[in-house]
Formats: C-alpha cells, structure tokens, sequence
C-alpha cells in the first residue's frame, strides 16, 4: 500500500495545503489533524511538491474505489493522478464517513470530498488572483498551479507559503462541469492491480510489528456452550506456547510462532458444556414463521389490496425463501492488535474502523480516545464478515501478555463463526381481471428486527464482555415495496424478535431477496395474464420513471428480446433453454438496473446454467467506467453464487459447512459471458454502484429457468435436487 503510506514526521513536516491542528483532547485521541465531515483539512493535505493526500473514511474492500477517490481529487484539484495518495479508514486521521457499505462511498463520501476538492480549489483561485491583480474567473488551475492570463504561474504550495488555510467545506462550491472534466468519467487502471498481480501488495495478512506474537481463538463445538475447565497442562508439550487466554466461552492461545499457535489451537483439551439450541434445518420456515414478531412494518399501503385481491376474477399467490448465507470469504479474517502505554491499536479489514473503534472500547471498557483503528486491505470484503471479530480476538489476547498479537483465523472459524446472512422469507399475493391487468399486490415478509448498525463481536458475547447486545441484519427491508404503479398495494415486515444465527448484511441484504420475490412473482403475474414480460413491466412503470423505462428498453434490445409470453411453447428435448427478464430501481430512490440472464437446463439432471447474462445500468454520473464494470460483473458473479451453490448447512448445536466442500461456491467454468450497458449521465451526481447489479440476478434466473421449462423455481439456492423436485410435482 505504498500510495497511502506516510508517517507523522513526513505528514507535518510538509507544507500543508490545511493546517493540522489538535487541542489537548484531540493529542489524547492521536488525532493528527481534525477529522470532521464539515472541514476541508479533514480531507485533504498537499505538501511543498505539490502532492495531494486524501483522507477517506470510507476504505477500499477490493472494489477499486480508492482509484475513484483519487480521480476525484485530482479532477477538482487540476493535478496530476500521479501525485495524489489516500489515506483510508483511519481512525486517527481520516473522518468518520459511515461504514463502507450500502454502495454509498462515492455516492456520499465521494462527494463530500469532492465538495471540499472545490472548496480548496476556490480558495486558492481567490489567493492567486490577489497575487497577480487578476479576477479569479480570468484564472486557470493546471498541473498543480494557477495560471495567469499573461502566464504568470504560482504553484499551490506557493500561494499557501508557511501559513494555514482552514476551511469549512462549501457543499455549494462550484464544480466543474463536464464538458470540463480530464478525468473523472475516464477509464482509469486501479492503482492497486500491479502490486497485486505481481505479489507486491502488502495485506493485513503481511502486516508485522516487532515482538509480535501469535493467537488463535478456541471456538466451543456449539455455539451456546461455555468452557467449564480448560486444561493448560495438554499443550505443554508444544515449544513456543506463551499463554492460554479463558474468559467465559471465550479460549483462546497465543504463541511465539504462528505454527505452534495453530497445534496449540487444535491440540488444547476443553470441557465445554452442552447446548443443542438451535431450529431443525429442516424445518426452518416453520421456525422462521414461528418466531415471535417484535414489529409490523408497513413498507407501502396504497389502496384496499386485500379487497381488489379478493374480488379479483382470477388469484395468484406464491411463497419464496431465500436460505442463510455465510460470508465465506476466500481469505480467512486476520488481525494485529497492540497495547502501548495504555492504548490500543488494531490493524485489520474492518470496513467500519470508527465503529470498531467504539465497539472495542466497549468490550475493553476504555475510553474511546485511548483506541486507535487502522484499516488495511484483506481479501476482499461484501458485508460485514469476520475483521471485526478477528481484531476483538487479537485485542483481548495482546491484553493479556502485554505484546502486540496477530490473530488469523482457520477456514472452519470463517465459515463457522463469522456473521450470517439471516433466513428471508416472503409471500405474495397478487388478483388478475378479465383483461389480465393486475388489480391488487400484497406482500409479507418474515425477517429479523434491527437494522444496518454494528454486530456484535464474538469474543464479547463469548466472553460475558460488554456489549450493545442487538441484532443487525442490515436494512432488509428495502425492495419489498414496488417501482410499479400498481392500482392497490400493500406490503409488511414482520420483524422477528430473533434469528437463528448471530445476523449480518451480505451484498444488497433485503433488496436482492425482496427483489428475487417480486421480480418472479411479477413474471408469475405476467404468465397468468399471458403477456409478453417486458412489456408487462413497462405498463406498469409510472410515466414519470423515465429511466427505468431506459434501462428495460436497452436490456431488452441488447438481448435481441422476442416478444412474447413466458413460458416458451416448445418444451420438449434434454436440454432447455430460455431467457427471463427483471428490473430493479434500488431502494425505489436510486441506481436503476435491468437484466436479462439466457439459461441452459438440463431436464434429467436438473443441472441449470447460465450461459449469458446481460445487464444495463444507470447509476447517475459514473467516475471510472472500468470501475463500474468491475463491479457490476463481480455482483453478478457472486450473486450467481448464492443463486446456484451457497446455502450453509447446520445441526442443533452448530454450523456444519465448515469448507469449500460443504459451502461451494461458483467456479471458473460455471462464470457466463457477461454483457454490460453503462448509462453514463455526467451532469448527475453519481450513486452507488457496488450492490444493485446483484439485486436482479436470483430473479432473472428464476425467470428464465421458467420461460424454459414451466417450472418455476421459489427457494434459493436453485439445486438439482429442487428442479428435478419440482419437475416430478409438476
């Protein structure tokens, strides 16, 4: 991460575009410099050679939105992207924009670091026209300097000379507009790729300190149980062994070498108590509807559905589930965690480290000034997955020995211990008239309370440490109400006062299941009223979603659609094939996307593939086409994963997809040719794009695995096993 590498003496010694100023306080919190949203020395530094810092709080997962900060920065700064570096996710430095998550970093914290970019700018223009006489709007920025009519020059670090400019971001200043624009809205190759492709690249994995030890946490075989003795004596045997940490339900070891940690680990004897809490997976969606509600959430209420339902010549009704998910990311979690003169650092992934910050001092019950959090990239990240917990791990073992503590996990921890992706499902109802026009919609959804906030950290729960104690399952809720203008609608969440598992988002939690469940179930709708599926849909777009209307227009002629009713006429052979169609309007307040995937079917093994998918998508202004598409194809990827291959597997007293041969994921020969079609809008301003392309791929398959077939497939993930089920039922 040599980019964003910089050290406190190069930070201030520089000649500063903002000043670094910190009171009493804020030198207690290691607070370099300020970190408030509404300040541009949060954001920005730039040093006498004219190179640009940016601080982000949001950080870079694997997405390459580090390169689009950059492009950013250096669009509104006039300077070359060259000279421009990040600094991300610091808790002592960068401000505290939010989690890294719901596709808002350049939505939101791109923004705001755009508005201080043109706060500077304007500044700057305003010190050099005082310098040469000159209106400022008779002044040009070029290549780090502004420029006089007669060609005067004066560098930035010439304009601040050893002063200090303090300024409160302008959310109004002026940007450039995009006929203006040299690099924002270009193609630009991510910073970060030739260090990784050439092993170059330094992950938390690599990160070492001095005198830096080595932990492994000792989960319980059921996920209630607690240690009732721990005998230290069965690991003496192994050199290296430096302390057994037990705390409640929490064991852990640390040793001198990361080898021995791992023996110590596996080789510790524990008695731990019985537990056998957990639902029969069999029997899941009986639990699920069993559960207690602790909220009706009404997402939309427009007209008396139930009564257009009721009298309602024809009726439709259907449920979908969609399973629970591990993150499974491919890297275990890791972390280093280090006390020194009573404060505590943490190195990880963490894509929330102002949260993490909080939540370990909370844990540790020190004050929040007293803990710093870093963020540095792991292996990829789409939730909130283990870093946490990994970094709540390491802190409690580096309490205990007094020295810095790297805690990586095993696969059977990721896969076992991490967050989930709670169970979700709905049912629809839906009445047609005589004409086939949909006359009423009702939806409910059983899903768990809370919303996007911080989850808990294991090593807390497990060990009886302080805690908020609250379920977050992300915001889960979006999507269940409808883009359409259907003529009466309703739809609720019973917010289940439990889940079974300790709940986390996932890419696009709720907008892809509540998406998956309206989509098909609309093409359901479209089939009983013998229409043609897109055509069906843009009917019911309001006249004013003009550019859903695009993007379902531009899918539709990149598939080179044939109009006509699903499912297709001729349904004889083997082998199948069909194309299904969906469309998302993101939280029905952003980012339009529309798909079509073409599946091939295989009728006597239930194999199904999809061999096209083809995508079009409006996210505003986009700031890296490269980018975009990057993202686009992995939502699509991974989300043809969980469509096809991922479901988590459990027993009464734990998690039993403990590795890739029980938790599989997609693979290289199962990935389909994608087509992509950016809707670029320059003079808009930009949403997320990191999420919503995933929202419409469980519901494109199941429409086309119906327009090939007639089987109409309702619970994810889409197995053999249930298509050949469903055949033989039908």
């Amino acid at each position: 991460m040599d980019q964003i590498t910089m050290d406190r003496r190069s930070l201030l010694g520089a000649a500063l575009l903002v000043a670094f100023t910190a009171g009493p306080r804020a030198a207690q919190a290691w607070t370099e410099k300020p970190v408030a949203t509404d300040r541009v020395e949060s954001f920005l530094a730039l040093d006498a050679q004219g190179n640009v810092t940016v601080f982000i709080g949001k950080v870079d997962l694997g997405t390459g939105v580090r390169t689009g900060f950059m492009q950013i920065a250096a669009e509104e700064l006039d300077v070359p992207l060259g000279r421009v570096r990040v600094i991300e996710g610091d808790t002592a430095l960068t401000p505290d924009q939010g989690p890294t998550y719901g596709s808002l970093s350049i939505q939101n914290a791109g923004v705001q670091l755009r508005a201080a970019a043109a706060t500077a700018r304007r500044e700057l223009l305003t010190r050099a026209a005082t310098r040469f006489g000159a209106q400022p709007g008779a002044l040009r920025v070029e290549e780090g300097a502004v420029v006089a009519p007669d060609g005067r020059r004066a560098t930035f670090a010439e304009l601040l000379g050893t002063g200090r400019l303090e300024l409160a971001v302008d959310a109004n200043a002026p940007i450039k507009p995009p006929e203006a624009r040299r690099v924002v809205g270009r193609t630009v190759p991510r910073v970060d790729i030739p260090d990784k492709v050439f092993g170059r690249f330094e992950y938390v994995h690599d990160f070492k300190l001095p005198n830096m030890l080595h932990g492994r946490p000792v989960r319980p075989p059921a996920m209630g149980a607690v240690a009732e003795a721990v005998d230290e004596a069965s690991i003496r045997h192994i050199p290296g062994v430096v302390r057994v940490v037990h705390r409640g339900a929490f064991v852990g070891v640390v040793a001198e070498t990361e080898w021995a940690a791992v023996r110590a680990a596996k080789d510790l004897r524990v008695r731990w108590s019985d537990w056998a809490g957990l639902p029969d997976q069999a029997r899941l969606w009986e639990h699920v509807k069993a559960t207690p509600v602790a909220q009706v959430q009404v997402t939309s209420d427009r007209g008396n559905a139930a009564q257009a339902i009721a009298s309602a010549p024809r009726k439709l009704q259907a449920s979908y589930d969609f399973g629970i998910n591990s993150h499974a990311s491919m890297g275990p979690s890791c972390a280093v965690a280090n006390f020194e003169g009573g404060r505590l650092t943490t190195w990880s992934a963490s894509q929330a480290t102002h949260n993490l910050r909080k939540q370990l001092a909370m844990m540790l019950a020190m004050p929040v000034e007293q803990v710093r959090c870093i963020y540095l990239e792991g292996a990829g990240c789409y939730g909130r997955n283990g870093h946490e917990d990994a970094a709540a791990d390491a802190a409690l073992l580096a309490q205990a020995v007094g020295r810095p503590v790297r805690v990586q996990w095993m696969r059977a921890d990721e896969h076992g211990w991490d967050p989930k992706g709670p169970p979700h499902l709905v049912e629809l109802r839906a009445g047609l008239d005589a004409q086939g026009n949909l006359t009423g919609w009702e939806a409910e959804a059983w899903i768990p309370k809370g919303a996007g906030g911080n989850v808990d950290l294991t090593a807390a729960e497990l060990g009886g440490l302080p805690r908020e104690n609250q379920i977050h399952p992300g915001n889960i809720i979006h999507n269940l109400a409808q883009p359409y203008a259907f003529p009466a609608v309703k739809t609720v969440c019973h917010r289940l006062d439990t889940t079974p598992f300790r709940p986390s988002w996932i890419s696009t939690p709720g907008r892809m299941q509540n998406t998956y469940a309206s989509e098909a179930f609309l093409d359901e709708v479209a089939a009983a009223a013998g229409k043609d599926p897109v055509q069906f849909r843009l009917s019911m777009l309001p006249r004013e979603e003009t550019r859903g209307r695009e993007v379902l227009e531009r899918v539709a002629r990149l598939a080179n659609w044939q109009t006509r009713p699903s499912p297709q006429a001729d349904r004889t052979g083997e082998v199948l094939r069909g194309r299904g169609v969906t469309f998302c309007k993101y939280e029905l307040v952003r980012t339009y996307v529309a798909a079509v995937a073409e599946v091939e079917v295989n009728r006597r093994t239930g194999v199904i593939r999809v061999t096209r998918f083809l995508c079009s998508h409006d996210c505003g202004q986009i700031i890296n086409p490269d980018g975009v598409r990057s993202q686009i194809e992995g939502n699509i990827i991974h989300t043809l994963s969980r469509t096809f291959k991922e479901e988590m597997t459990f027993d009464r007293k734990a998690v039993t997809s403990l590795d890739w041969a029980s938790y599989q994921v997609i693979t290289f020969p199962e990935v389909p040719e994608i087509v992509i079609d950016l809707v670029d809008r320059p003079a808009e301003r930009p949403w997320g794009a990191g999420e919503p392309a995933a929202a419409v791929v469980p519901s494109a398959v199941s429409n086309a695995v119906f327009d090939a077939t007639g089987i109409r497939l309702r619970s994810v993930p889409f197995t053999p096993a249930k298509f050949r089920a469903a055949l033989s039922a039908s």
